[in-house]
């Protein structure tokens, strides 16, 4: 199995999975079901984490595609500037919706801006993974676009969104330890909380309880985000030095199984049951 190999078994779930989580969350909405809007919220946020290694595994497919004489660069870019944009707004959507849970726990139901927030984030993010798929498709199936559209295509100089956020990225001079800077800061966060909360479940510091911890875990999130975000911006400014690093490749699988663990956190029960 190579990078392609993971792209093709993972960009499904990005956009069905979002389809599914949204209608979900409004049918919750519209019915009033605090357990079916916890249950979308916990598919908005298991997708956030997914959609990382399916963007991250398409470098690699693009890489492998533009060896193939047939295949349109125009089409390509396209696709990847859409999948970029969603990625952007599925991980906001992912973090808000993990905010909903974390606050479902701690005040029993989430504030209402947050469910704003999430619906809006949604809906967008909805639309823009249909833009992805369905640029992802033209690339190897022209068959779906008219002859107008694939003329189009082809006569059109589409700028690649990640190629000039890779030079700004590279090319100036304070941005590269700034993330590294912020980087090491986020990695603090979601490592230092989230192992205090495990340590914790395996029976250390028995005079706090759970729930009183539980209340540290939004900075384990927010350091999770900010890995998320300069994390991108290193893999974006320099693929070539991630696509193949077998290293990174682990080090990506751990990271998500760090945020699935501070996911675990908020969607069980069990865990509330540790008293002081």
């Amino acid at each position: 199995m190579n990078l392609p190999h993971v792209h093709l078994l993972l960009n499904h779930f990005p956009i069905i999975g979002t389809l599914i989580a949204l209608g979900l969350y409004l049918f919750a909405l519209i019915g009033k079901s605090e357990d079916l809007k916890r249950a979308s919220l916990v598919i908005f946020a298991g997708i956030a984490l997914l959609s990382i290694p399916t963007y991250m595994s398409g470098n690699g497919a693009e890489e492998a595609l533009r060896k193939l004489p047939a295949v349109s660069k125009n089409a390509i870019a396209a696709h990847n500037n859409a999948a970029l944009v969603s990625l952007v707004f599925m991980e906001l959507t992912g973090m808000f919706a993990w905010l909903g849970l974390w606050q479902s726990r701690r005040f029993l139901h989430a504030r209402n801006w947050t469910v704003v927030t999430v619906l809006l984030l949604s809906v967008v993010t909805v639309y823009f993974m249909t833009l992805t798929g369905n640029t992802g498709g033209q690339i190897r199936h022209s068959e779906i676009l008219s002859a107008q559209e694939s003329t189009s295509l082809a006569n059109a100089s589409v700028p690649m969104f990640a190629g000039s956020l890779s030079m700004f990225v590279t090319g100036t001079k304070w941005m590269w330890p700034a993330c590294e800077t912020l980087h090491f800061i986020g990695l603090s966060l979601l490592m230092g909380i989230v192992l205090l909360v495990d340590l914790r479940m395996l029976g250390v510091i028995r005079r706090i309880s759970f729930p009183v911890l539980h209340r540290l875990l939004p900075w384990g999130i927010l350091g999770f985000g900010i890995n998320v975000l300069t994390g991108l911006l290193f893999f974006i400014g320099q693929p070539d030095q991630y696509i193949k690093s077998v290293p990174f490749q682990w080090k990506m699988a751990l990271v998500l199984i760090a945020g699935a663990n501070a996911l675990y956190f908020t969607m069980f029960d069990e865990v509330w049951v540790l008293a002081p």
